[in-house]
């Protein structure tokens, strides 16, 4: 009998009950994944459609169109979140170098747990902090700005009396998409091959040369990936925006002005317990534009990510 005439007739693995059953269940759960994800997109166009293509003094505020009305929003949203990027971005990598690479193991253990922990507290509490805390604390400062550095258009005054200013929003945001991006910079930090820093440090480069070397090019997609996530995170936040700003529908990139513009997803909490006929689906097709916008800053963040890795330290 030949190799092949054996391997003809050899009989097929049976599969076992458990695999069946585990296979079945994740092909389940990545397609409720897909199929709720297109039933939120379809009642959002369906429900977008009226204020679409509504007409003048339809829409809230007397908007001429749809798109006059929502684009101040849009625009808050982003500012918002690039802001709160600015602050955050750099505090977080700090950080997470920090635990990884130059607190001792007690040290390290503590903050982590610490980071880890603040992710948990919930929104309304980090808004209560703004509104309470925050803005009385920076006011003076921004006082400052707006007397010493007013002539740069993002402190221009008038300066708000209160502090619930974007930039306050930008803060807050920052200190709640801080945990996030610092656990997943720590979490690839932490995974830089050994022998990469050793051969950085036998070679008499210095602490922070290994790091710059060795440590940050192999962890360049996973901080990309880190800041797409805290993007994501501060373009949906909703209780915080609405409890700190002083909300308006203008498009101004002042950070220090009472008048401030507002966010789609705070205008939202605001605004839908009173809205009626189409306002309310002028809410739903704001919040199909946020939809779409932090769909496309995913499918950005991936494909950046896609195009790095290629290139870093671990190849």
């Amino acid at each position: 009998m030949t190799a092949g005439t054996a391997g003809a007739i050899r009989p097929k693995a049976k599969v076992r009950l458990g695999d069946r059953v585990f296979s079945s269940s994740t092909i389940v759960a990545g397609s409720l994944i897909l199929a709720t994800l297109a039933a939120v997109a379809i009642f959002l166009v369906v429900q977008s459609i009226p204020a679409l293509f509504a007409g003048p003094g339809e829409l809230p505020n007397n908007a001429t169109n749809f798109w006059s009305w929502v684009w101040p929003l849009v625009f808050g949203t982003i500012w918002a979140a690039l802001i709160a990027l600015l602050i955050a971005t750099p505090l977080s990598i700090g950080i997470a170098l920090f635990i990884s690479h130059y607190a001792p193991r007690r040290v390290a253990s503590v903050l982590g747990y610490i980071i880890d922990l603040l992710a948990a507290v919930p929104s309304v509490v980090f808004g209560l902090w703004g509104i309470a805390t925050l803005s009385s604390f920076v006011q003076p400062f921004y006082a400052w700005l707006g007397a010493n550095v007013g002539w740069f258009p993002l402190f221009a005054p008038p300066v708000s009396g209160t502090g619930r200013t974007i930039l306050t929003a930008g803060i807050v945001l920052a200190v709640m998409v801080i945990p996030i991006m610092t656990a997943i910079c720590r979490e690839i930090f932490l995974q830089t091959p050994r022998l990469h820093e050793e051969a950085a440090l036998a070679l008499g480069a210095t602490r922070w040369e290994m790091v710059k070397m060795a440590v940050l090019p192999f962890a360049r997609s996973g901080i990309i990936s880190a800041i797409m996530l805290g993007l994501g995170r501060a373009l949906g936040e909703t209780l915080a925006i609405a409890m700190v700003l002083s909300p308006a529908l203008v498009v101004k990139f002042a950070v220090l002005q009472a008048q401030s513009p507002n966010t789609i997803a705070a205008n939202i909490a605001l605004q839908f317990p009173e809205a009626t006929g189409i306002s309310v689906q002028a809410l739903i097709a704001s919040g199909l534009v946020l939809f779409v916008v932090t769909l496309l800053i995913n499918v950005l963040a991936r494909y950046i990510v896609s195009r790095r890795k290629a290139f870093s330290g671990a190849n």
